[in-house]
């Protein structure tokens, strides 16, 4: 059995609900943005990705017209900090909803470092900053999709093994439905198959 949910019939608000709960578990861009009068702003969004590898662009989207989005229009840069499960009080008080104007690097006594190729700061206890300018924006319903092409990274030698960023170093935050958070747990492995290899489905070997 099965239930249906027909987004037509329902409000806005139950049908966000379903989405946040189903599509998961949602990495987080911990935004830095810095308006045009020089506040910083900081706030975490889930709703992100990578748009493509060359050139290298990631996005977010901005339900509603927030502080971030208005930043990134005045100024055309962002930094997507990485959201460690070190930081999950931290970057839950983010999101709070301060007056404008406030910064919430500020009000949440998050320390800050200086980015190399863009003006908004990086958050200095975060592993990962990927830099951004703003490459294009997409506004869908209620939603503004930011897409920012990676002008520069920089990932902490802690979570490097090899040259390369580990799972378990990061320690990623993630968000669910409802008020819920996840870390990483449980990390499996498998090789994508080549053509050649097949040996029929899954369920099948």
């Amino acid at each position: 059995m099965r239930t249906d949910f027909d987004p037509a019939a329902m409000s806005r608000n139950e049908f966000y609900k379903l989405l946040t709960a189903t599509v998961v578990p949602r990495p987080i861009a911990w935004v830095s943005t810095t308006s045009a009068d020089g506040t910083h702003n900081l706030a975490p969004h889930s709703f992100f990705t990578i748009a493509s590898v060359a050139p290298p662009v990631v996005q977010f989207s901005s339900v509603g017209r927030k502080d971030t989005l208005h930043n990134v229009e005045a100024t055309g840069q962002f930094v997507v900090n990485f959201a460690p499960e070190g930081l999950f009080e931290q970057i839950n008080d983010t999101g709070t909803d301060f007056p404008h104007g406030v910064s919430e690097f500020e009000a949440a006594g998050i320390a800050t470092e200086p980015s190399l190729r863009v003006k908004p700061p990086r958050v200095a206890a975060s592993p990962v900053a990927l830099e951004c300018e703003l490459h294009s924006t997409l506004r869908i319903g209620d939603g503004t999709v930011v897409f920012g092409r990676v002008v520069h990274a920089v990932v902490s030698e802690d979570v490097l093994v090899d040259g390369h960023p580990e799972i378990s170093r990061l320690k990623p935050l993630s968000r669910l439905g409802k008020d819920e958070w996840a870390a990483v747990s449980g990390v499996r492995e498998i090789s994508r198959i080549r053509h050649a290899d097949w040996r029929g489905p899954a369920g099948d070997r």
